[in-house]
């Protein structure tokens, strides 16, 4: 059974915006079927969001092709439960409350508000590179 994960916005955008990034290996992780990730209405709201700031300087084309690099291999959850773990940045909580109710393995984040919370949930809270190195992908 493949792992059931939940990457937060900027670990997806360092993924699939950023290629030379130290988390391009993701794209081939979950393309490959190595891992389900999981996403909300809120989740993917957020990311198109981003997406389209002007920093990134990315026409609506290579948004879509970039949300197609991702959206396809996800699990679309409906957030159903509130996680009991209360996350001290209010709009990083969309991201337990997913990985709760889509009952997932873990939560992969750079974020410090939510790395914090390690071993207080029923999910693995993990960085990228402690993922990275527990999943054992090259």
């Amino acid at each position: 059974m493949r792992a059931r994960i939940v990457f937060d916005t900027s670990v997806v955008l360092s993924a699939i915006v950023l290629q030379s990034s130290q988390l391009a290996w993701l794209r081939a992780h979950w393309s490959a079927g190595a891992c389900a990730p999981l996403v909300s209405r809120d989740t993917v709201d957020e990311l198109i969001r981003i997406l389209g700031y002007r920093k990134f300087r990315l026409e609506e084309q290579r948004r879509n092709e970039l949300l197609a690099d991702y959206l396809p291999f996800c699990e679309i959850v409906e957030v159903s439960r509130k996680c009991s773990v209360v996350c001290r940045d209010a709009k990083d909580q969309m991201f337990l409350d997913l990985a709760q109710s889509g009952k997932a393995d873990s939560l992969v984040s750079g974020d410090r508000d939510l790395l914090v919370l390690a071993g207080r949930t029923k999910f693995l809270i993990e960085s990228p590179e402690e993922y990275r190195r527990r999943v054992g992908w090259n």
